[in-house]
């Protein structure tokens, strides 16, 4: 297992490290936008085993449009023809209102306003807090930003699981998820804040940070990824799962991947935007 974990860390780190290096915002945006779709369906299916069926199709449709309505290059193509301002505002009332009344015409009416819950829940969970990182890679040294949420949250996560591999002994929330230790987040507090060095020094990915301002913020990514985790883990273990899918050997599925850029990206990107 812990190969296969290896492997697939490797792959899939490739993957994002070479499209936001050479695809810019487009290729990163549809890259996003996939995984989206994949964790989103995870989401779903995870719900369904659950007994309470969501509108798969609908929040699938509806998350991957959030996650493209954050593309300012996408967003800049409509203003000959639509505000870009009411894209937002759009969404979230056509996210709301219509499957409130698709749900008059379903036939266990019993389970409706959860079935809905769920629905909602998948598109803001996965849609909205995921656009944040589409957001990040459009503004300035937008590339370089997204890189410090990637390499920030890996290295935080590897070092945590192997410290806690090695060294734990404290359960950090066993009603969670047991395997995880308070030596495993404070080793992945340290991951992160060594990786930080190269957004502070001259390096490529190099930001207009200084160090006290770069490690701070490596600290606040650590805990809200390890945070987005254990939320993930959470649900899991309220839908009775191990796995949100098996997408990706030796960790799950996609949104078992995702769970902790999710968080990740949203502190990142307003910081970025109030710096």
């Amino acid at each position: 297992m812990l190969k296969k974990r290896i492997i697939t860390s490797i792959w899939f780190v490739s993957l994002l490290v070479i499209v936001v290096w050479f695809g810019g915002e487009p290729g990163f945006t549809a890259l996003i936008v996939a995984f989206g779709i994949l964790a989103a369906l995870e989401f779903y299916r995870m719900v369904a085993v659950a007994k309470v069926p969501p509108l798969t199709y609908f929040g699938l449709v509806w998350a991957s449009l959030f996650i493209l309505s954050r593309n300012p290059q996408l967003l800049s193509t409509l203003e000959p023809f639509f505000n870009p301002n009411l894209v937002m505002p759009l969404l979230l009332i056509t996210a709301v209102v219509p499957p409130l009344i698709w749900l008059l015409s379903r036939r266990r009416k019993e389970e409706a306003f959860a079935s809905w819950v769920w629905t909602i829940a998948g598109i803001f969970y996965i849609g909205w807090l995921l656009s944040h990182t589409v957001a990040l890679m459009g503004l300035e040294d937008g590339r370089n930003w997204v890189f410090f949420v990637l390499f920030v949250t890996w290295f935080s996560d590897t070092t945590a699981f192997f410290i806690g591999r090695k060294l734990g002994r404290h359960k950090l929330a066993p009603s969670i998820s047991p395997g995880k230790t308070w030596e495993g987040a404070i080793g992945g507090i340290g991951g992160a804040i060594a990786v930080s060095v190269l957004f502070f020094t001259p390096t490529p990915f190099q930001l207009p940070l200084t160090y006290w301002q770069a490690i701070p913020l490596s600290i606040g990514v650590s805990i809200l990824g390890q945070t987005g985790d254990l939320v993930e883990s959470l649900l899991k273990r309220n839908m009775g799962v191990k796995d949100s899918g098996k997408l990706m050997p030796g960790h799950g599925g996609a949104l078992d991947r995702l769970d902790s850029l999710i968080f990740a990206g949203v502190l990142v990107y307003y910081f970025a935007l109030l710096y």
